[in-house]
């Protein structure tokens, strides 16, 4: 970047004066409070127990998929036990947890469970000291819980190999952060004119663009974002998750983040294309209620059954979604069983009538539930 060129939008003369047309993005806006209150109108009927694994299912999703949007993949059912252990939700065994995942679901659970508190710098420094607690990114050193200095170079979003690099964004330069930062953080504070999802919108946007940390500003910026929902929503629990509808549509959202970046203070097709994307996560979130609507009522169908804790858990691995066949030898590699174990297990379960052989498996043979009662 040269000197004088205005490349980025943070380089305007007027940042950071955000603008967006409010009458293009009404229809938007209501449509996402429809299925909002669509979403909500189905969880006052469930009860508290289902309310609670709903929001266990979404938080999970959540915290696996905004780590999984940078490449880096959690182990599920460490996040799981993770989240449970902290909001006290019952959900038998389990599973070892190290720190990095206790520290991506603690700053998850920070942003939406104390939304009404202000965030400060102290706060962001202590979610970055969490999301990096041995104080390395990779094998690389980074400044954690303190704002980035820019000692090896500006800081830019870059693809492609080392001799060929692109250059998709250059952030602003470090002696600006603190100035930045305190605006930003006054404006995230205050009661402003703008509605509360747009709101949401634009400090996801302001956040990312300030870029204020060595690393981990993607996942900061979307726990930025579930703060403002949360406060939008009024609500602790959460139901829906944005992250989740990100990683799904990344390199979209990528595109727009890259052009709206590149683009002057009018950020109307950004804020557009958040608000599908939250309307997308809200109807996601009716088949993350219905699955879990689904196990409550196949558990209560087959609570009479004596079976023992292996088919309990690798039941449950299949109603919370299980990825790919389940077969037996996974089913020994998950239960820690043999494999005569394993097919002793299975065989009892088809025996019964939970349990069938799923078609078209190839050569390994697969199972699956026989019905999941649907609500």
């Amino acid at each position: 970047m040269k000197s004088g060129d205005k490349l980025y939008i943070w380089q305007a003369d007027d940042w950071p004066h955000w603008r967006y047309d409010l009458a293009a993005l009404a229809n938007p806006l209501a449509e996402v409070s429809r299925a909002q209150g669509l979403l909500l109108g189905r969880l006052t009927d469930v009860g508290l127990a289902l309310r609670d694994q709903a929001s266990l299912a979404v938080l999970t999703d959540d915290v696996v998929k905004t780590s999984a949007i940078e490449g880096e993949q959690l182990n599920v059912e460490s996040v799981r036990s993770s989240i449970a252990r902290r909001l006290g939700v019952d959900i038998g065994a389990l599973a070892p947890v190290d720190r990095h995942v206790d520290g991506v679901v603690d700053m998850v659970l920070d942003a939406t469970g104390q939304a009404q508190a202000p965030l400060t710098r102290e706060r962001l420094f202590g979610w970055h000291a969490a999301l990096f607690p041995t104080g390395y990114s990779g094998l690389a050193q980074i400044r954690t819980g303190a704002w980035r200095d820019d000692a090896n170079g500006a800081m830019q979003v870059v693809s492609g190999p080392l001799h060929r690099q692109r250059i998709h964004y250059e952030a602003p330069p470090a002696t600006r952060l603190e100035e930045e930062l305190a605006g930003f953080l006054a404006w995230a504070n205050a009661t402003t004119p703008e509605p509360a999802l747009i709101k949401a919108g634009l400090a996801h946007l302001w956040f990312v663009t300030l870029h204020p940390f060595d690393d981990g500003n993607g996942r900061i910026a979307r726990a930025v974002g579930d703060l403002l929902l949360t406060r939008a929503d009024g609500s602790p629990q959460r139901f829906y998750s944005l992250s989740a509808q990100i990683q799904r549509e990344r390199r979209d959202y990528y595109d727009i983040l890259e052009r709206t970046q590149k683009g002057a203070l009018d950020v109307t097709e950004w804020l557009a294309w958040f608000l599908g994307a939250l309307h997308r996560a809200v109807d996601s979130a009716q088949d993350t209620l219905d699955a879990v609507l689904g196990k409550a009522r196949f558990w209560q169908r087959w609570a009479g059954t004596p079976m023992n804790e292996r088919q309990v858990k690798l039941l449950n691995r299949l109603l919370d979604g299980f990825e790919g066949k389940l077969t037996s030898s996974k089913w020994g590699a998950i239960a820690k069983c043999s494999a005569d174990t394993a097919l002793r297990d299975i065989n009892e379960l088809m025996a019964l009538g939970v349990l069938r052989k799923a078609p078209g498996a190839g050569r390994s043979t697969a199972y699956e539930l026989t019905e999941l009662c649907q609500i």
